[in-house]
């Protein structure tokens, strides 16, 4: 019996030392997550763009991909019971980015809804703007250094974009990061190196756990001093199969690889969809 009873209680200990986390450890995959408190999913809408934030009973949308995949998305917001979206941030006006949004202005009750301060000459963006009109909607204008109250223990921090003009629309992106206790996200658009190299000249704190992979992998993006600033164990890259792009781009695959950063997919995996209790992370 006394070596039983010494048996049960290394187990305890040892039970112990194991659960016990300081800071926010590497994922853990789980079928099912109990007592989740912030629910990130990475929407698997072909060649283009759309996250989920669930956190603290709101609901943050970033981009609602292409036109032509708007079903998709539709069918995956009905499949969390989302009935009102919070905020949505339209990360810049490309169609791979806004394509769905008539579809979700028109469908959801929306509080807020975010996109820089730009204009472009494309029906994609015409239908959105159109959109917002009807239901009386206005457009607040995202730059760095704002930021998005999603509720006790959470912080969503905007820092990027950092200028007023760019010639190339992608850097127009709104970067933002999430941090959840001690996990942190960062979602990156489609910034490409510019943008990235604006976000380390003023010194914002980019470290995260998880990172979205800018510009779909393209090789426009994800310089090598951005991704060590990052200091991120995994990384999302959402595209569409066989895409015409060749995204994600084989070099920032390699550079992933030598960060020892996990990679998900969208093209391979589907939808991605991550729960964090603010010590550590877990993939369904």
């Amino acid at each position: 019996m006394d070596f039983h009873k010494k048996y049960f209680r290394f187990l305890v200990v040892l039970l112990v030392i194991v659960f016990t986390i300081t800071g926010c450890s590497s994922y853990k995959t789980f079928a099912n997550v109990e007592n989740e408190r912030i629910k990130i999913s990475y929407i698997d809408v072909g060649q283009g763009d759309s996250e989920l934030i669930q956190v603290n009973n709101k609901n943050l949308l970033i981009d609602a991909g292409p036109s032509q995949n708007t079903d998709k998305l539709i069918s995956f917001l009905k499949s969390q019971k989302i009935r009102k979206l919070d905020y949505v941030i339209a990360t810049h006006p490309h169609e791979d980015h806004i394509g769905g949004m008539p579809a979700i202005i028109k469908k959801y009750p929306i509080d807020k809804f975010y996109a820089p301060k730009v204009i472009a000459n494309t029906q994609f963006f015409e239908n959105m703007v159109t959109a917002l009109k009807d239901k009386d909607m206005k457009i607040y204008p995202a730059k760095s250094g704002m930021s998005i109250d999603l509720g006790k223990n959470t912080k969503c921090n905007i820092i990027a974009p950092n200028n007023n003009k760019y010639e190339n629309l992608n850097d127009y992106s709104i970067v933002l990061v999430i941090s959840y206790k001690n996990c942190k996200f960062l979602f990156t658009g489609d910034a490409e190196n510019l943008s990235e190299e604006e976000i380390l000249n003023n010194n914002y704190d980019i470290s995260c756990n998880v990172l979205k992979i800018g510009h779909h992998g393209s090789k426009t993006s994800s310089s090598d001093e951005f991704l060590d600033k990052t200091r991120a164990n995994i990384a999302v890259i959402s595209c569409g199969k066989d895409n015409d792009y060749g995204h994600p781009n084989k070099t920032t695959l390699e550079k992933l690889k030598r960060h020892n950063i996990k990679i998900y997919r969208t093209d391979l995996e589907g939808n991605i969809i991550l729960t964090s209790n603010g010590n550590s992370i877990f993939k369904y």
